[in-house]
């Protein structure tokens, strides 16, 4: 081993305590970076495989009744490899443990064999026999809550008869990776289910003898999938079809593509501000190196070592540092990486996982990290590497010391001694106390915009379940009907203090070249329960005549208020309205147009119609109304608000946990590196001054004072930046994390600030002490001796 590279060894040895602080700084943003890569691969490739194993389909579509004899016309459409029908519903379940309804979407097996597109997965059990009508099999996350395994019966309410099934087996579907129930914000296995019967038994339940509702197509290599999507419009046209679309707008798919963007922005916004705090740290703890062997400079280049050679040693030095933080961000961002695609796995209910995170993360932050650690280290090492061997053997230059224009200020505020020497030693190093203020301000805006994630969800429940909703229990009606008496027999349920009817139906909104598939939903002027909140939460009066729309669909459409948008009915008689956009709305979940329920009903010139009612009703009557809903052939839903509301907590609670744990030792993490390395920069460089003060009498505690005092300055004065900070890094995470279904709020509180910077403050402080207890340790004699 050369004389350098022992040098090398040494230097680190002797710095081994700030190298490792640098490096878990550097990790912090390799392993950032490795995680949301990995995690999005891994996602991605399972899906991937998920859908190509089980033959996804690529266009979905809806009709009311189409004959069975449609499919061979369907399947003749250029570009069509594969066609499927089938019938879907919903019906409610009266299960053994549940008070109320839950819900469950039929979903029908063909007469020969498996299906041919979204083939189930068979996960316990069998599939049903065609012959049996009172077979079926359910998706394994429902039938596993409510104990429902293969031989067992539950009883299902068919038009308000009710119907003893028995169950043959449990499945899993790629078509139902993330299953949403009518009415619902989130996947609850409990309330909501999925059960595939044979085909006979639910055209038969669902009335559609001989027809289908639902088709599915597989498209041929190079077809256009909005070509085929134009032409299955105009073939189920006469049935009712309601509009088709691609699997990007798949439900399920939706969801987790959504999820696969939110991964590809924390890739991109975290990791920057990691690599730039270690590329200033880096460049401190060397240039301070470089700093204090300027003399071993000077002799090694006077016995012939090039100055190439010299700035080599040092770079060796950080790209040691650089190369720690690299494998530990890549061994920490491939465990959680694993652990988070697991959670992920189950949560969107894989049947198998496949991760394979790949070299393209591991590579792309090894380079960063090494460019990162040799881009700090270089600024600090080309000037003193290139002096003439006699420059850099003689001492460098004393600082100029002088009563700086700023020296009086502790003074006039009547500071005393330490006071003026804490401030004197910041404004000294204007440029080091500059790098440590903004260290500690990336600290607490990292921290911050981890935090803000409770604000929002707070902000997010608020609005869904006060300002927004009031209802305390939606039904969901098998078909539209008439909403006068509609009411006036939901006002007769028992225990139901008030009812309001809502109506909403698919429409196609487009906007110059741009369109979307949404629901358009009708409210009446005298609603107390369903409300539309402006961006200041106020309640929004619809205009008379126009629409109102969230400001995440605006902007997808490219829409502002005054523009004229088409809305193209999706059931006969498919027609077309051209309506300006009256204003924007904030909706945090969904994207829904809205309307006047009088100007939607002379559009489509019906009297007022329901397709949903909102109770407000007497907790103490819940049990019988739900025994009376189960008795109704009208209801296909109920929505409890108090539930739904409390499984929003719980899943977001444990999952926000998690993800702000992590931030938080990250922002930690950013404290502790930038506060340990600046304390142990000054300890080093005024320990002769630290160990005067001790000998002229000034106790262990005044002289830590000063230490500690100028790590808490700093400290102070990096807040208000990390503030600022903190809020546009909020800002840039919600345009990162919301979709076109989550609309995330831009709110911090003041508890998110104060508790953000008490975190610094604290994390600050205990690094400072940790270096504080090394003043104890100092020889006296030879601090004094330093400078001789």
């Amino acid at each position: 081993m050369s004389a350098l590279n022992r040098k090398v060894i040494r230097d680190l040895r002797a710095i081994w305590a700030q190298a490792l602080a640098i490096a878990l700084v550097l990790a912090c943003g390799g392993m950032v970076l490795v995680l949301a890569h990995s995690t999005e691969r891994a996602l991605s490739e399972t899906r991937a495989a998920y859908y190509d194993r089980n033959r996804f389909a690529d266009v979905f579509a809806t009709a009311t009744r189409a004959p069975q004899a449609l499919l061979a016309e369907i399947a003749a459409i250029p570009g069509v490899a594969v066609a499927e029908g089938r019938v879907g519903f919903h019906l409610l379940l009266d299960l053994e443990g549940m008070v109320e309804p839950a819900v469950a979407r039929v979903i029908s097996l063909p007469l020969a064999g498996p299906p041919r597109l979204n083939v189930p997965i068979l996960r316990a059990g069998r599939l049903p026999d065609p012959a049996r009508p009172d077979e079926v099999a359910l998706s394994e996350p429902f039938a596993l809550v409510h104990g429902l395994l293969p031989g067992t019966r539950f009883v299902a309410l068919l038009n308000g008869a009710r119907r003893e099934l028995q169950v043959v087996g449990h499945v899993l579907s790629p078509e139902f990776i993330y299953t949403i129930g009518p009415g619902s914000l989130m996947p609850d296995d409990r309330r909501y289910g999925l059960i595939w019967m044979g085909a006979e038994a639910a055209e038969a339940a669902a009335g559609r003898k001989g027809a289908f509702n639902e088709v599915s197509l597989r498209l041929s290599r190079g077809a256009r999938e909005d070509a085929v999507i134009a032409a299955l419009d105009g073939v189920l046209a006469p049935y009712g079809g309601t509009g088709a679309y691609g699997r990007d707008r798949q439900g399920s798919d939706q969801f987790l593509q959504g999820e696969l963007d939110q991964l590809q922005a924390m890739g991109r916004i975290l990791p920057p501000v990691f690599l730039i705090v270690s590329a200033f740290l880096v460049n401190m703890v060397i240039g301070r190196l470089v700093a204090t062997e300027r003399r071993q400079i000077g002799l090694l280049k006077a016995v012939g070592y090039s100055t190439a050679e010299v700035a080599g040693h040092y770079l060796r030095l950080a790209a040691l540092i650089g190369a720690v933080g690299v494998v530990i961000g890549w061994a920490a961002g491939a465990w959680l990486g694993q652990a988070m695609t697991a959670l992920y796995a189950d949560f969107y209910r894989f049947p198998w996982l496949i991760y394979a995170p790949g070299p393209g993360a591991f590579v792309i932050s090894g380079v960063l990290g090494m460019a990162t650690a040799l881009a700090g280290a270089w600024r600090a090492v080309r000037t003193s590497a290139s002096l003439p061997p006699a420059v850099a053997m003689a001492p460098p230059l004393p600082p100029a010391y002088g009563a700086g224009r700023l020296d009086g200020l502790p003074r006039t505020l009547g500071a005393g001694q330490l006071a003026l020497m804490v401030w004197r030693g910041i404004t000294r190093f204007p440029g080091r106390a500059a790098v440590t203020v903004a260290g500690i301000a990336a600290s607490v805006a990292v921290l911050i915009a981890a935090f803000s994630t409770y604000d929002a969800v707070r902000a997010v429940a608020a609005e869904v379940f006060g300002a927004a909703n009031r209802q305390e229990v939606t039904l969901t009606l098998t078909d539209e009907t008439r909403a006068a008496p509609a009411l006036e027999a939901a006002q007769h349920l028992p225990g139901v203090l008030r009812a309001e009817g809502g109506y909403a139906l698919q429409v196609r909104l487009s906007h110059g070249p741009r369109s979307r598939f949404v629901a358009l939903e009708a409210h009446e002027p005298g609603d107390l329960m369903a409300h539309l909140l402006d961006s200041a939460g106020r309640p929004v009066a619809l205009p008379p005549r126009g629409l109102v729309l969230p400001r995440g669909l605006a902007a997808a459409l490219g829409a502002r208020p005054g523009d004229r948008l088409r809305l193209q009915r999706l059931t006969p008689p498919y027609e077309e309205w051209d309506l300006p956009l009256s204003g924007v709305i904030r909706q945090s979940l969904g994207q829904s147009a809205h309307i006047d329920a009088e100007t939607l009903h002379a559009l489509l010139r019906q009297s007022p119609r329901v397709n949903r009612i909102d109770l407000r009703v007497d907790p103490a009557r819940l049990p019988a109304l739900h025994a009376e809903v189960k008795r109704s052939p009208v209801i296909s839903g109920l929505t409890l608000w108090s539930d739904l509301r409390r499984q929003f907590d719980e899943t977001l609670r444990e999952n926000l946990l998690i993800s702000s744990a992590i931030y938080s030792a990250l922002g930690m993490l950013i404290t502790l590196g930038v506060v340990y390395n600046a304390a142990r920069i000054r300890l080093a460089e005024r320990a002769h001054e630290l160990a005067t003060l001790r000998v002229l009498g000034f106790t262990r505690a005044e002289v830590g004072w000063v230490l500690l005092g100028e790590t808490l300055a700093l400290t102070a004065l990096a807040l208000p930046l990390g503030w600022a900070a903190g809020y546009g890094f909020a800002a840039l995470m919600v345009a990162g994390f919301s979709t076109e279904l989550i609309s995330i709020p831009l709110v911090v509180s003041r508890q998110t600030y104060g508790f953000a910077s008490l975190m610094v403050l604290g994390t600050a402080l205990a690094a400072g002490v940790a270096v504080r207890r090394r003043l104890d340790r100092v020889d006296l004699v030879g601090a004094l001796k330093q400078r001789e």
